[in-house]
């Protein structure tokens, strides 16, 4: 099972040592790096080169709301899970559409966050219990919403099965077994959405999917 590198920032030292003693039991997740804020974590991303980064939003000097805009548009291949206070439907909106590949609170045990970690490196995205309760109210508020054919979402059919796939949270590599495709082209499907409708990483461009009624 190879080691999967993760940072984490949080202003609040003893939360970073728990966090850290409470993943030790998980022999594939190795911290790589500690940050006190936004600013110290992109400090230290290039030296420590980690897979996934924690991420606190209330800190100083750079609060994790602007250092995750800087990383989606820096290290786009770098994974970030918020993990935090704020159980805000609005900090959900806006940080998976702006670059997070997951949401949890600073409530969840042990096990969840290693799931978490484990996940958007495999997926790209982690959705749990409560971000689904937050796609799904947004998908309902849409459907009431008056239609408009302007702002009407133009996509294909296969694109519309490899957004289905992904949302079962099939890797690349299984989708393109069950499209009877090569896993390059599912990835350039998944790119040339990402560009269209302007997201950042597969979690965006999941919750884009949902929250626009793209998937039956």
């Amino acid at each position: 099972m190879s080691i999967i590198k993760v940072a984490i920032a949080d202003d609040h030292k003893i939360f970073r040592k728990g966090v850290i003693l409470s993943l030790r039991q998980y022999t594939n997740i190795k911290f790589v790096l500690e940050a006190e804020n936004g600013e110290d974590l992109l400090m230290g991303l290039p030296a420590a080169e980690p897979d996934v980064v924690l991420m606190d939003l209330r800190m100083p000097v750079k609060d994790g709301i602007e250092a995750t805009r800087t990383i989606s548009k820096q290290y786009p291949h770098l994974h970030v899970i918020v993990l935090t206070m704020y159980e805000d439907e609005r900090f959900v909106s806006h940080l998976m559409e702006n670059g997070a590949n997951g949401y949890l609170l600073k409530s969840a045990d042990p096990a969840e966050i290693k799931k978490a970690i484990v996940e958007v490196m495999a997926r790209g995205y982690y959705l749990n219990n409560f971000v689904n309760k937050v796609l799904l109210k947004k998908s309902h508020a849409r459907t009431k919403s008056i239609p408009s054919l302007t702002n009407e979402v133009v996509i294909s059919d296969k694109e519309r099965e490899v957004l289905r796939l992904l949302c079962m949270e099939f890797t690349a590599t299984e989708i393109a077994q069950k499209m009877e495709i090569s896993p390059r082209t599912v990835e350039a499907i998944k790119d040339r959405m990402m560009e269209r409708y302007n997201v950042k990483n597969t979690a965006g461009l999941v919750f884009f999917a949902v929250k626009n009624n793209l998937i039956d």
